[in-house]
């Protein structure tokens, strides 16, 4: 009877030993199963017009900006304005001394006093002997009263003299002309504002030799001077974001001189060239500034518009993987996962512009990562594009 007791006890045991055992196999393969295709999250690529801006950065640089040289050589006799001065056009800006020209002036201007005399003095014989001719002429109507040879050389005289006068006016012409070449060189001497503007640096004191800046030597400048009320805004525009905005359109851009403030521009040239060094294309905002608040050299920061006439493809941002060789998006086809080569364009807010072999409506996962390997089986669960 004891015996039998005890077998039976060691049946039971092992029965509800197996039974667990059964439970504990059941539970793990349940569970493997579970971990082997795992859920993952999937996006919609969408079909959409990209309308968006992107923040880039730009330098201000003056409308106009030069460096003035003297047109002839010579010494600077008295400058009028320094750093930070305010100028008109036209406005002197320095005087120089240039002996030599002075010299020239009055040699001129002797030669051309000389042609004017000889050129009077040959006018009045002109004319004298003219009336000679004239009376002599008159005279010789009366038979016997004028030699014909005196009548003759009166009138070779004064066509002599026609001829002599008609080369002394080109002699004091020229004269003239010299004169007023010398003259018009000695006005270079004084230096002018070529337009309304700041000097923003002076490079010469009194005394200091200045010339052409292409002259024998290289010579120094005398001032820079740069505009105060008009700017031009470069802003390096990538080249695929440079279509669609015309010429024209308004463009917002702050600098760190104002925080918080928002300046407007519209955009006025388009240079249709890419650097081929940084694939960027230069764009020039007109900027102008009444009151002369902002100041050329200073780094910008513009919300260039970004604009596609047509329909492009877009995921979530955090879609796009890296694997050190290429961009890419998780494809979810037929619950198993597929790499797709992807080129990135434009972001549009937490989207971003796709090229690729995509299409709209394909499952692409939310978060891509390299750890999930092509073939791998998932379980899809949709969640919409934001």
């Amino acid at each position: 009877m004891r015996l039998l007791c005890s077998t039976t006890l060691s049946v039971l045991l092992a029965i509800c030993l197996g039974s667990t055992s059964c439970r504990q196999d059941t539970s793990s393969t349940t569970s493997a199963a579970t971990q082997t295709v795992p859920q993952l999250e999937v996006a919609t690529v969408k079909s959409q017009k990209l309308s968006t801006t992107e923040r880039l950065p730009a330098e201000l640089v003056p409308y106009e900006s030069v460096d003035l040289y003297a047109k002839e050589t010579g010494f600077v006799r008295s400058i009028r304005v320094d750093r930070g001065s305010k100028v008109t056009e036209g406005e002197l800006i320095a005087e120089l001394e240039a002996p030599e020209l002075v010299a020239q002036r009055a040699q001129a201007n002797a030669a051309f006093q000389s042609a004017e005399s000889q050129l009077a003095a040959g006018q009045a014989k002109l004319a004298a002997d003219q009336a000679t001719y004239q009376h002599m002429s008159a005279a010789a109507k009366v038979p016997g009263v004028v030699a014909a040879n005196d009548l003759e050389i009166a009138q070779r005289t004064a066509q002599a003299d026609q001829a002599n006068v008609a080369a002394l006016e080109k002699t004091a012409q020229a004269a003239h002309e010299s004169l007023r070449s010398v003259t018009q060189l000695e006005s270079y001497l004084n230096i002018t504002a070529p337009f309304d503007g700041q000097v923003t640096t002076r490079y010469v004191h009194p005394g200091a030799l200045v010339g052409p800046a292409g002259g024998s030597a290289a010579m120094t400048p005398i001032v820079q001077i740069q505009t105060l009320t008009r700017h031009r805004m470069v802003v390096p525009v990538p080249e695929y974001n440079v279509a669609g905005i015309p010429e024209g359109t308004e463009v917002s851009f702050t600098v760190p001189s104002y925080p918080g403030r928002v300046f407007h521009a519209p955009i006025a040239r388009i240079s249709r060239a890419v650097d081929i060094k940084t694939r960027t294309m230069p764009v020039e905002l007109d900027v102008r500034d009444p009151h002369a608040e902002l100041d050329p050299g200073t780094f910008c920061e513009v919300s260039w518009p970004v604009r596609r006439a047509y329909s492009t493809l877009f995921v979530p941002a955090s879609a796009v993987a890296n694997d050190l060789e290429r961009a890419f998006v998780i494809r979810v086809s037929n619950n198993r996962v597929e790499w797709v080569e992807v080129k990135t364009g434009a972001k549009s807010g937490n989207l971003i512009e796709v090229f690729g072999d995509l299409k709209e409506g394909d499952g692409v996962a939310v978060r891509g990562t390299d750890q999930l390997r092509p073939g791998t089986s998932v379980t899809p669960r949709f969640v919409p594009s934001s």
